[in-house]
């Protein structure tokens, strides 16, 4: 089974906050383009004689076509299965062979397929990477029990879980219009509906060299690499790709509620999101200054934990996060959940308490300093693992950021300053542009979903 990653609500982890210091290269990547279009990135890591290749893809549920949701997330599952050259589940039992691990995930905005190995072993996982490129196939009798594998997929990760069906509610009223309001992995009746001609037509469109980033991390050099790249990828011709049109969100004018209420919740909880630009749709430096926002408002040293947690008692956990690594627009989270014999209602109300003495009084100078120099310090041992240069490249460069982007993030760091923490705060954090999503423990079997009317509900 291979899990598709989920856009993250309630507490977001963002890739870019584990980076090296200030002062040097983050990760130095060599970076070239085959005549094909692939975009070849590597990185080299002597410390051990491993290797992390990673294929990403330009595309993820968000350029589904209407009616087909999950198609990406399907064909992901797929790729696993037979090609011209070898059978169904080769590939990954030759990984397993040689002592190594493969997996893959879909988002919204990519697809990302990855094997780590012995670094003699990069070769045979370009060959058998490249066929699967050029030569899936799409079989109805690969295809039907595929099907029956997403679909219980979906019901253990969502039907089965009262936090999976509020968070696909939570995404239904947080995006009007936008695909990402859309499941990632598709609502079972169009799941159950996509043909084998969908996916063929899905696969023929968008798993071109041109559209796809590969990414090697570990004990290699990139003059080798670039050699196995050209033989194996450049002999895949490029292929026309359609432009990633999506519809516009519009303004959202009116806060929005979602509440769900089941026995079988163990721990209520609360969270509150708002619209948010990314890295790539916000103006100047202020998806940096949204970066140290969120880690100020993080851990269990920050002001949110200090007040409902430790002085209050209010909650027992509480905390902020932010993500600014999507194609479009992102958002800005808090979450809260209580302590027993604490009422969900009061927790909110402090919760919302303390958004609005940000909004108000800003930050402490010294709280951004202290959060700069935690998101600076935290890439101390990036380079440790060969998974992480892979993962936060792919991702930015999957998205629209650039290698210069990554290389310069802990210099765009350092200069934000606490005006522009607050002043991106009292943009962000407006209540007109806010989720709200309640999950409430019952005890008395009643489960219910409820949406709160919406002032703008005509653009649906």
């Amino acid at each position: 089974m291979r899990p598709f990653a989920r856009r993250i609500v309630l507490v977001v982890l963002c890739l870019f906050a584990v980076l090296p210091a200030a002062d040097a290269k983050v990760f130095d990547p060599t970076v070239f383009t085959l005549d094909n279009g692939m975009q070849v990135v590597v990185v080299s890591n002597h410390r051990a004689p491993i290797v992390t290749q990673m294929v990403w893809y330009k595309v993820g549920a968000a350029d589904e076509p209407p009616a087909k949701g999950g198609m990406a997330h399907f064909l992901e599952h797929l790729m696993f299965k037979a090609t011209k050259n070898h059978p169904a589940g080769e590939f990954s039992d030759v990984v397993s062979r040689y002592g190594g691990q493969d997996n893959a995930f879909t988002t919204q905005d990519y697809t990302a397929y990855y094997e780590t190995v012995a670094s003699d072993r990069l070769e045979l996982m370009m060959q058998y990477e490249a066929d699967r490129m050029a030569n899936l196939v799409i079989d109805p009798k690969l295809v039907e029990p595929e099907r029956q594998v997403v679909l219980e997929e979906r019901r253990m990760r969502t039907e089965n879980q009262p936090s999976g069906r509020l968070y696909e509610m939570s995404n239904a009223v947080q995006w009007l219009n936008h695909p990402y309001r859309l499941p990632v992995i598709g609502w079972k009746h169009e799941i159950e509906a996509i043909t084998v001609d969908d996916l063929r037509n899905f696969y023929e469109t968008w798993y071109a060299p041109n559209n796809a980033i590969l990414i090697v991390v570990g004990d290699v050099e990139p003059e080798a690499v670039r050699a196995l790249a050209e033989k194996y990828y450049g002999a895949i011709p490029a292929r026309p790709v359609p432009p990633r049109d999506r519809l516009r969100e519009p303004e959202q004018k009116a806060p929005r509620q979602v509440e769900l209420a089941s026995d079988q919740v163990g721990q209520s909880s609360v969270s509150i999101t708002y619209l948010a630009p990314s890295y790539r749709t916000a103006e100047g430096d202020e998806a940096y200054a949204l970066d140290v926002l969120g880690e100020v408002l993080s851990g269990t040293t920050s002001r949110l934990y200090r007040d409902l947690v430790v002085d209050r008692a209010l909650a027992t956990s509480v905390g902020a996060g932010y993500d600014g690594n999507d194609l479009d627009w992102s958002t800005f989270g808090f979450y809260a959940a209580p302590r027993q014999g604490v009422e969900l209602e009061t927790v909110e109300a402090a919760l919302r308490e303390e958004i609005a003495r940000i909004k108000e009084k800003g930050v402490e100078a010294d709280e951004v300093e202290r959060a700069k120099q935690r998101l600076i310090d935290g890439a101390v041992f990036a380079r440790d693992e060969v998974g992480t240069a892979a993962q936060v490249l792919g991702r930015a460069l999957a998205t629209g950021s650039s290698v210069d982007d990554v290389e310069s993030w802990p210099e765009r760091i350092k200069a934000v300053q606490p005006e522009a923490v607050a002043a991106a705060a009292r943009r962000i954090l407006d209540d007109d542009s806010s989720v709200t999503s309640r999950l409430r423990a019952t005890g008395d079997g009643h489960q219910a979903v409820v949406v709160a009317p919406q002032a703008d509900r005509s653009v649906h």
